[in-house]
């Protein structure tokens, strides 16, 4: 279910066995966020996200924690891509293409993001551990390319330094945030940013 494209502001759901999530996202926020999954790092890579997104994000997620934390991992990008996917309709006077780098002390991250219509993930965060608090360094990384299918962009995202993963994680959501503030930014006309003519 949408509410209001025009205004770029949608709610969904989304409920498996395997977790149940309730959201709403404005690409044209403060950067507030509400946001519990039940994972503290994660809710805090999301609250990051939100803030330098200058995204308003409210999301409730129960997941099957007793297994790990892979399910609410994933079904979070899923439903958030497929928000961002949404709230941008047709893609008509969007910027489209962006790119941003985030440090975070030692640690630099660098994404490219391209809102083509097309979903490509190419994601090398270069981990060392195999988790950061309560969440799996590798469900990090499907993070990123699970948010890029449903989003339907081409997602570039590389940590070029770094010695301690938790900065590393965090520089790259931040470089996230930045890099799609970018490309959903409203270019002042009502085209369609594609030689095809549609997204």
């Amino acid at each position: 279910m949408s509410e209001g494209s025009a205004a770029r502001r949608v709610s969904l759901e989304r409920k498996t066995a395997e977790t149940e999530i309730g959201l709403t996202l404005d690409l044209d926020g403060a950067g507030r966020s509400e946001v519990s999954t039940g994972l503290g790092f994660l809710d805090h890579m999301l609250t990051a996200l939100a803030k330098h997104g200058r995204f308003d994000l409210d999301l409730d997620c129960t997941g099957d924690l007793e297994v790990d934390d892979h399910h609410t991992v994933e079904d979070c990008a899923l439903i958030l891509g497929r928000a961002f996917d949404e709230a941008l309709g047709e893609r008509r006077g969007i910027r489209r293409f962006a790119h941003a780098y985030a440090p975070l002390d030692e640690a630099l991250a660098r994404v490219v993001v391209d809102l083509s219509g097309r979903p490509c993930p190419v994601v090398e965060m270069g981990f060392r551990r195999e988790r950061v608090g309560d969440v799996a360094t590798e469900n990090l990384v499907h993070f990123f390319r699970s948010l890029a299918v449903t989003g339907r962009m081409a997602l570039h995202v590389d940590v070029l330094r770094g010695e301690n993963d938790h900065h590393r994680a965090e520089a790259a959501f931040k470089a996230l945030a930045l890099a799609l503030r970018g490309a959903v930014a409203k270019e002042g006309h009502d085209d369609v940013p594609s030689t095809k003519g549609s997204l």
